[in-house]
């Protein structure tokens, strides 16, 4: 191969990801979202163990019987097994985003999709773990009112079946909706910062 081949191989190359300074800048000013989503992310793994090893003590404020608490704690184990097997998958994510340094256009959208994806496996975490929350409601309202007597009966009467319905469609809903509120207050108004620096890209 001469020179000149050299030099035509050279002229041919794509340009794509050559960044120049300007467009470094603006890429560069995605790290302050970054770092945000990072900080709420450390938090809420945080608060979250915290909640678990609450929620493991419940039975113990309220002073459950023994074959409540064996089924508590039944629930409690698989509640357990499913946030850890999230845990870890955010961590992965966490220790993802630490590594990242956003100095080409790639880097960016690479992250900004990494991101998104994430956000949509933290709602299906919330759903995972909603029938778990439902069961645990339905059990402490069962224990807190059969304590009223003549409560309890051998079959359920259509206005505790309806009320129970009405527990798990709420129950639901509510579970849906502040999931979104709170995907896009601590990570879904961050990605759009991020969107909005790759949308100013494509302009250039």
């Amino acid at each position: 191969m001469d020179f000149n081949d050299i030099q035509n191989a050279w002229n041919n190359e794509k340009t794509e990801n050559v960044v120049v300074p300007n467009n470094l800048e603006k890429i560069q000013s995605a790290n302050t979202p970054l770092d945000q989503i990072k900080k709420n992310l450390k938090n809420e793994f945080i608060y979250q163990i915290i909640s678990i090893v609450f929620i493991g003590l419940v039975p113990l404020f309220y002073h459950f019987p023994s074959k409540g608490m064996i089924l508590f704690y039944l629930l409690f184990s698989l509640f357990t097994a499913v946030c850890v097997y999230y845990f870890v998958k955010f961590y992965v994510f966490y220790k993802r985003l630490n590594t990242i340094a956003l100095k080409t256009k790639d880097n960016l959208y690479e992250t900004y999709f990494d991101i998104r994806l994430n956000m949509e496996l933290y709602k299906t975490f919330g759903f995972a773990l909603t029938p778990f929350l439902i069961l645990y409601l339905i059990g402490y309202l069962y224990f807190e009112f059969s304590k009223i007597p003549g409560f309890i009966s051998k079959e359920f009467t259509n206005y505790q079946l309806i009320a129970l319905f009405l527990i798990v469609v709420f129950s639901m809903l509510s579970m849906g909706i502040a999931l979104e509120w709170w995907v896009h207050k601590f990570y879904g108004k961050y990605a759009k910062e991020i969107r909005k620096v790759i949308d100013e890209l494509k302009e250039e």
